[in-house]
């Protein structure tokens, strides 16, 4: 079956929408847990340019912006293939159509599925009303206008809005009583949020001095914890504020760190179900213990690529995991297939459904695949896990991960290598903290500060690859039915089918495993490729505990194929390549205009909708559609091509 390749472009990283005003400026990961049944890596899968699953060479604060063109394209030279991490099969026999996939964020668009089932929508900016009972503040709310002048509040606003982000704004308190100065700084906390106050004396004259909460002065000067709340949190009212986040082209854990400064907060005290794409516009519900919904909508004023809304109040915070999956709206842009192609690949789709492999950022954008950091920690082979993640590897990366790896190649000196960092948030960094504070014959206790969730991911990812492969070789060697020796589950417990039994069963009722100490595996061929597989890595498949805990695999099971439900599509014509193909939540409560499109448009594209439980990759679903290969490495090659 021939298969036509896609066309693909690069990203427009300068692309403005609606949220936030006047200011220019990503699907669902879970922790892997140990249930039976897995369910617990990705809510509704990442898109495949998203590299949020990657540890690697987090940019660090103040990285923003995307690589350059070329830049990305010589990195990707050297990154993986779908075939590298055993993906390999389709389920369809339609031909694959070319098609341009993200050109836009705004063409992948996540709405979370809650776990009553209901689509989570901003469409809401108002406030709740007080609850009857509730018991009012000692001081309400102070007015600005009273305590602050005009110019203090000119100066206040700038700060707020970053426009001075590293300077301050010193308003003088000499002759004022002390409940004057606490109004002061109430005024500026509340009207001004992401603005930390304190007192200070000058030449014996008292001054109120506001720092902006991102600022380095702020984090250096300025307590940021979540100091305990002075007014009085009314009885009646849930000690929970939960929202719905609108987000566009961050991932989640970026938002909730704006948020955390904004707010005077530990990130910790936000909760969610699971985190969403950066390379998109997200739309996902969130709570936080105990900040009134007036604080939070006062954030829509000031912060950049976010809406907020709602709002309401609960007695209990978000878990990860429970959600029931998410919802995608994608366009695929300047398709190429015929009216006949689209509508077998699409009714595939939604009647057989596709191969639930674990997606391309499972395994990282870089010349090192997280796979095999995993392999190495699973084999205790640590000097091979330093090495991994702190040699220098080909490709282009920031300079100054470049000048990092080539000093700790030369000289073995964490310390002289940690210099080489602006920041220490990345990966490297942390790994470089551990040994220049642990010393390099403490790796594992090294190793250990980089967060625990990173670190599972390296083990995570080898389990993948393990299952893609096997799940190919499993597809090639029986097709799309069950047969002896295959695997279901009942009650969450795995069970293996006679022949009999097989009869009455179908492929979407099947099983594969993870690797782990705590699982069966399929009885027929494909079944002991696994230990073959780990042998050949060199492990024991029958050895999958630890010395370390955290790094002991329990296993789990994962459906061969998924279905989707709610899968709905329509070709649209447009002229203009800029215009974006969705009508946003944003621009629906702010009565914008819906996409208008010309039925004789030069381009045609493919929007569609589908939903997918939690630990399911939307690439893998689109790859089946388009029939391509959808890691980055490939893409690039496009790009380059269609350019040229």
């Amino acid at each position: 079956m021939e298969e036509s390749e896609p066309t693909l472009v690069p990203a427009h990283g300068g692309e403005k929408r609606d949220c936030p005003e006047d200011e220019e400026e990503q699907e669902g990961k879970v922790p892997m847990k140990r249930p039976r049944v897995q369910s617990d890596e990705k809510n509704g899968g990442h898109s495949h340019q998203d590299e949020e699953d990657e540890p690697e060479g987090d940019g660090g604060e103040g990285e923003g912006g995307e690589e350059d063109g070329d830049t990305f394209a010589d990195m990707m030279k050297h990154g993986l293939t779908e075939l590298d991490v055993g993906i390999l099969k389709f389920v369809s026999s339609h031909e694959g159509f070319s098609g341009i996939l993200k050109e836009r964020y705004s063409d992948f668009v996540v709405h979370e599925i809650n776990k009553q089932g209901k689509t989570v929508k901003l469409d809401d900016f108002s406030i709740p009303p007080p609850e009857v009972e509730e018991v009012p503040e000692p001081q309400q709310q102070p007015d600005v206008s009273e305590v602050l002048t005009e110019e203090q509040k000119e100066q206040l606003g700038k700060l707020q809005l970053f426009k001075n982000k590293e300077g301050n704004v010193s308003i003088e308190v000499a002759d004022d009583t002390k409940e004057k100065r606490t109004l002061i700084h109430k005024a500026v906390k509340i009207q001004f949020p992401g603005l930390e106050t304190k007192t200070e004396e000058r030449d014996s004259r008292k001054f109120i001095v506001a720092y902006h909460a991102a600022g380095k002065k702020a984090r250096a000067e300025v307590r940021t914890t979540a100091a305990p709340r002075k007014h009085s949190w009314p009885k009646t009212r849930g000690s929970f504020c939960h929202f719905v986040l609108y987000k566009e082209n961050k991932d989640t854990m970026d938002s909730i760190n704006v948020l955390s400064k904004f707010l005077r907060l530990r990130p910790n005290m936000f909760s969610y179900m699971g985190t969403k794409d950066k390379r998109a516009i997200t739309v996902q519900e969130i709570a936080v213990l105990k900040i009134t919904a007036e604080r939070l909508a006062h954030l829509n004023k000031c912060l950049m690529n976010f809406k907020l809304g709602n709002f309401c109040y609960k007695n209990h915070p978000l878990k990860l995991g429970e959600l029931q999956g998410n919802h995608f709206t994608v366009v695929i842009r300047n398709i190429s297939g015929t009216d006949e192609q689209l509508q077998q690949a699409l009714t595939s789709l939604k009647e057989t459904g596709f191969i639930n492999y674990y997606g391309m950022q499972r395994f990282g954008t870089t010349a090192v695949p997280t796979h095999h950091v995993g392999r190495a920690i699973l084999k205790n082979n640590w000097s091979e896990v330093v090495d991994l993640i702190l040699k220098p590897r080909p490709g282009a990366e920031k300079g100054y991960l470049v000048r990092c790896r080539e000093e700790w190649a030369k000289t073995q000196d964490p310390e002289a290598a940690l210099k080489k960092l602006p920041v220490t948030r990345c990966v490297e960094g942390q790994l470089l903290r551990g040994l220049s504070k642990f010393g390099k014959k403490n790796i594992v206790t090294a190793f250990g500060l980089i967060p625990r969730n990173n670190r599972l991911m390296y083990i995570h990812s080898y389990q993948s690859v393990v299952w893609n492969t096997m799940v190919s070789r499993r597809i090639e060697a029986f097709g799309l039915k069950a047969v002896e020796g295959d695997l279901v589950l009942r009650g969450g417990t795995a069970y293996e089918l006679s022949a009999e039994e097989a009869e009455s069963h179908s492929i979407h009722d099947i099983v594969m495993p993870l690797p782990g100490f705590d699982v069966i595996y399929p009885s027929h061929h494909v079944g002991k490729g696994y230990r073959e597989m780990l042998s050949a890595d060199g492990l024991d498949i029958d050895k999958m505990r630890h010395k370390v805990k955290d790094y002991s695999l329990a296993g789990t099971y994962r459906r061969i194929l998924i279905r989707p439900s709610d899968v709905s599509w329509e070709v649209v014509q447009y002229d203009d390549p800029r215009i974006s193909l969705v009508h946003t939540d944003v621009e629906k409560l702010e009565n914008k205009p819906a996409p208008v499109f010309n039925k004789e448009g030069k381009y045609r594209a493919l929007r569609m909708e589908f939903s997918l439980p939690p630990s399911t990759y939307a690439t893998m679903a689109i790859r089946e559609v388009l029939k391509m290969d959808t890691s980055i490495k490939n893409q690039t090659k496009l790009n380059t091509t269609w350019l040229n």
